[in-house]
């Protein structure tokens, strides 16, 4: 046999062994790679812990309004925990709306189309408000420019009955006068605007089908 081809069945022998050798320390591989399984599955597991210490933690709708460890932090829990379409950012935004609907009804002295908005109490003091201006023979002209601050200052929730209450202050701006019998301007200006800060309470049956809150008490 001559001396290349001898060569040539040395280097093939040579070649053999390297590649068992390779394969009995990495292993064999069949068609693409497979995703590594174990790391995969505590990824998810990872995964699944994040989301429940997002989903157990404080409720920032709630604890972007009130302190997450106070009274009313709690009864606006009982209140989403009794309601599970209660939310305070939009009940906060209803009030916003609400506020200057029956303000400016009140302003008016058209308390028929704000009367379900109100509770007995809070419609028949307005009521007699406007009783009294009708006697003297004034009327409001007021123009609402709109609310320049709106916190939440109260809640309440009462296990018994699944009544809510939540109080909001409201600071609004707006443009009133006054007019007597004739059409002139007794009080106020056009022109001028003024800060009126309100205090108000609206309750609710929770889980209730009436998803309209009413006015049950108002301060300054």
């Amino acid at each position: 046999m001559s001396s290349p081809i001898i060569q040539l069945l040395v280097l093939a022998g040579v070649a053999i062994f390297l590649i068992l050798r390779l394969r009995d320390v990495l292993g064999t591989r069949e068609g693409f790679e497979k995703p590594k399984v174990a790391q995969q599955g505590t990824d998810d597991r990872l995964r699944k812990q994040e989301f429940k210490v997002i989903e157990g933690g404080p409720d920032s709708d709630i604890t972007d309004h009130v302190d997450a460890e106070s009274d009313e932090a709690k009864a606006l829990a009982a209140m989403k925990a009794a309601d599970g379409t209660f939310s305070v950012n939009e009940f906060l935004a209803g009030a916003r709306g609400a506020y200057e609907m029956i303000l400016m009804g009140f302003e008016a002295g058209d308390l028929a189309k704000i009367k379900p908005f109100l509770s007995d109490d809070v419609y028949e003091s307005f009521a007699d408000v406007v009783t009294q201006r009708e006697k003297q023979g004034v009327t409001i002209e007021a123009t609402f420019i709109g609310v320049r601050e709106l916190k939440l200052v109260g809640a309440e929730f009462d296990r018994k009955t699944s009544e809510g209450e939540v109080s909001v202050r409201f600071v609004g701006e707006l443009t009133s006068v006054v007019r007597d019998k004739a059409g002139d301007i007794v009080e106020g200006s056009l022109s001028d605007i003024k800060r009126q800060k309100d205090v108000w309470t609206f309750a609710r049956i929770m889980g209730s089908d009436n998803p309209n809150w009413q006015l049950v008490a108002t301060g300054g």
